[in-house]
């Protein structure tokens, strides 16, 4: 097959090219503006294979994306370009809009143009696979978990423009047939994460000895998904998904953000002890987010009893495995601490 994926340069778009290139005889093209948590690093293992391609550009852009199309001739779209994280929507919402609403609608013309002039053989099997969160269905109580038909309530600015591009993903297939699927997945977690979400922030200032902030007391609940299982349950997606189905990707992995983060801490204590003491002496309770969601739990049955795929890590070796690339790894990740992100908290209402 020959791949476009916008947002390949991210995290969840670099586990999927790096596997694509390295475990299949695909093509792949990655489409990328390299915004802040772009980079080309992420890309280095696969970058010098032939069957593997970049183009810098904006999704929003609609006559480079049309050329991308032309040029590239994809016989499926793996669309993860996304504004993706709940603070920064918190702080500047108009470019999670700009991204993830406007830019979907972009893809999806620029798909429908091409999907219309293919031959039938190709058109019958062209895919429009588009990559969504959890988040879009709100917050869960105590007991229960997000399903395909799980009503949308989204609370943040980054899940209401998540939940926006997926209305838009159903309404290109309903109206004018564009052959679409679409993946919700949850909390994904592993190796070149950018460094501003929970898992690669807490090891990073950990490992530097600074404070481990955690919202309120640290009782919001997460369902945690390795990325690198992630990825294979989207490749599978993309060769065997139904059109017009949604699969919910999730790693069966709940906990609490201060279980994740004291997990973080003894496996530290183990690998890279510190000198003055256990890393949970830097753990520090901070005013919670404004309107963070109490829990989200995937339920994941439907794409395990369709498409046989299950997460093959728990969430203990996932972390540890992530761990020790974050220590393995300090050229990828020092280079984000020195320039245009250092840890500094986001998302705060003064």
């Amino acid at each position: 097959m020959r791949i476009l994926i916008t947002g390949g340069a991210g995290f969840i778009g670099s586990a999927v090219t790096r596997r694509l290139i390295e475990q299949t005889g695909d093509e792949v093209c990655v489409l990328d503006k390299l915004t802040y948590a772009g980079n080309l690093d992420s890309l280095a293992p696969v970058a010098a294979n032939p069957r593997f391609s970049f183009v810098r550009t904006d999704i929003c852009d609609h006559k480079a994306v049309e050329r991308v199309f032309l040029e590239f001739a994809p016989d499926a779209v793996m669309h993860l370009a996304a504004e993706s994280h709940v603070d920064r929507s918190i702080d500047g919402p108009a470019a999670f809009i700009e991204t993830n609403v406007v830019g979907t609608f972009t893809m999806l013309e620029a798909a429908l143009t091409h999907w219309r002039g293919l031959s039938a053989e190709k058109a019958r099997s062209f895919r429009f696979h588009h990559i969504s969160t959890d988040e879009v269905f709100g917050a869960l109580g105590p007991e229960g978990r997000f399903r395909e038909d799980t009503p949308y309530a989204p609370n943040s600015p980054y899940s209401a423009s998540k939940a926006g591009s997926d209305h838009l993903v159903r309404a290109w297939r309903e109206t004018y047939g564009l052959p679409t699927i679409t993946t919700n997945c949850s909390n994904n977690y592993g190796p070149y994460h950018f460094p501003e979400k929970l898992i690669p922030l807490t090891i990073l200032n950990a490992l530097e000895g600074r404070q481990l902030p955690v919202y309120g007391r640290g009782e919001n609940v997460r369902d945690w998904l390795f990325v690198d299982d992630h990825a294979a349950a989207l490749i599978l997606v993309i060769r065997k998904g139904v059109v017009g189905e949604t699969y919910n990707v999730g790693g069966c992995s709940e906990r609490r953000n201060i279980d994740v983060v004291t997990a973080i801490c003894d496996t530290l204590d183990e690998v890279a002890p510190r000198a003055a003491g256990s890393h949970r002496e830097l753990i520090t309770f901070v005013t919670d987010r404004p309107g963070h969601d109490h829990r989200y739990a995937i339920d994941c049955s439907k794409i395990q009893r369709e498409l046989g795929w299950r997460a093959q890590e728990t969430f203990d070796s996932g972390l540890r495995k992530t761990v020790r690339w974050y220590i393995d790894n300090p050229a990828w990740w020092g280079a984000i601490r020195s320039g245009n992100y250092r840890g500094e908290r986001l998302g705060k209402i003064a």
